[in-house]
């Protein structure tokens, strides 16, 4: 038997099969509330007192003595906790193109379940969100959901129902699908401005954008969510990063407004080195340094640096330049110093608007060549006709007449070529 919880309605039934016989029904059960000599009992909101094992059997209403064997027993487990649904996001950070799936798991899963999916807006006044309707969201049969065009970073709920009437589960806890790309609406700004950083060192992460009411909220490497408690203005202090600090941060307005995402990394080994590298993307066709740190000495020579664990520069420089950042580069990067590797970061590589329309700059070449040639030829023609002309005042002015003459002249005998062309053809049709 499935697990039931509390306040769900529950129907025991007892069928016998065969003939057309009147029966009374009997009820066996070790649970506190016994049911009525009924073939069917309704709980209508169940609780833990409905629990225990029931058995049913048939007694003859024309004969008394005569009854059926008991049936098996059915167990029935009344849950005092409600359920909550577990709520799962691929992919957690947005490329672009891609689709966002959400699914929505409930414990003790079994058939008749239907879910509900919603945007979570962030709630600055209740420290939590709201939860709005997400299109066609309502009381779907499956138990995932396409997201199509999602760009921003976004929060986002399930929860499921079943029964009639609707039993309802809680809310899941919000999950998100995080953006790298800054965007003009709400942005967040790290300082210093790198993914690494030693323990004991401060942090300030500021948000910024045309709102009055910020938070900073982050999301721990094991899914616990939580904001920042020490916020002055629009900016989160952290006077003391720990080991616990490494997670994703971005900044939610009292307008509902997400900020682009960022990794926060607190280096383990405090003798080991830091990957110094930006946290926002770079844009394609930039240029961009990464360098190697340690916590007494900022700036190192002999480095070694890796890009998805293939080693790319060896030798007495202390910084890898790119002097031209291509998608090529995107990726993972750690450095190595005197036999200790720093933890690998991942550079984002932003593909530039003009880069991607690229691919139609020919066209627009042809279009311009062909108005280019359009335009010679009527001047030349223009030329043309003001030498042929036999005007003696308003010179310009008259070749302008003879030329708007010329047009309409050979326009009316194309007109009139195209016309017999049209009659001729119709001609043909109907005989």
């Amino acid at each position: 038997m499935s697990e039931i919880y509390r306040g769900e309605t529950i129907t025991v039934r007892c069928e016998i099969h065969g003939g057309d016989t009147e029966w009374d029904y009997e009820w066996e059960t070790n649970s506190i509330i016994k049911p009525p000599n009924q073939n069917e009992y309704r709980i209508r909101s169940a609780s833990s007192s409905n629990s225990g094992n029931y058995r049913c059997k048939g007694r003859m209403k024309s004969s008394q003595h005569k009854t059926t064997e008991w049936s098996d027993s059915v167990t029935l487990t009344v849950s005092d906790n409600k359920p909550r649904p577990v709520l799962t996001v691929s992919p957690s950070w947005l490329s672009p193109g891609a689709s966002v799936t959400l699914n929505c798991e409930v414990e003790h899963p079994s058939a008749g379940w239907s879910f509900y999916w919603y945007k979570a807006v962030p709630d600055l006044s209740e420290k939590s969100s709201s939860y709005e309707l997400l299109p066609d969201g309502s009381g779907t049969a499956q138990d995932s959901y396409i997201i199509h065009g999602q760009t921003h970073t976004a929060g986002y709920v399930c929860r499921a129902g079943r029964g009639d009437p609707e039993y309802h589960t809680d809310h899941s806890q919000p999950k998100f699908v995080w953006s790298a790309d800054v965007h003009s609406a709400a942005s967040l700004t790290v300082s210093p401005d790198r993914v690494q950083h030693f323990t004991s060192d401060s942090v300030s992460l500021t948000c910024e954008g045309n709102f009055t009411e910020w938070r900073v909220r982050k999301s721990s490497e094991d899914g616990r969510l939580s904001v920042c408690r020490r916020m002055t203005g629009s900016t989160c202090n952290i006077d003391y990063i720990l080991m616990s600090h490494t997670a994703v941060y971005w900044c939610e307005s009292g307008s509902g407004e997400f900020s682009s995402a960022v990794n926060i990394t607190v280096q383990n080994d405090g003798n080991g080195p830091i990957l110094v590298s930006p946290v926002h993307p770079v844009t394609e066709g930039a240029s961009v340094s990464l360098s190697c740190s340690l916590r007494t000495q900022k700036i190192l020579s002999n480095v070694f640096f890796y890009h998805n664990d293939k080693l790319i520069q060896n030798d007495t420089r202390g910084e890898l330049k790119i002097s031209a950042v291509s998608k090529s580069d995107e990726g993972f990067y750690k450095c190595q110093y005197s036999g200790r590797e720093s933890a690998q970061s991942w550079m984002s590589v932003k593909v530039t608007v003009s880069g991607a329309d690229s691919s139609s700059s020919p066209v627009w070449l042809m279009v311009g060549l062909v108005c280019g040639v359009s335009l010679i030829i009527i001047l030349l023609l223009l030329l043309y006709l003001c030498r042929q002309s036999k005007c003696k005042s308003l010179f310009f002015s008259c070749c302008i007449r003879e030329f708007i003459y010329y047009i309409h002249f050979n326009y009316s005998h194309i007109y009139m070529y195209s016309d017999l062309m049209t009659l001729n053809i119709s001609g043909t049709i109907y005989t």
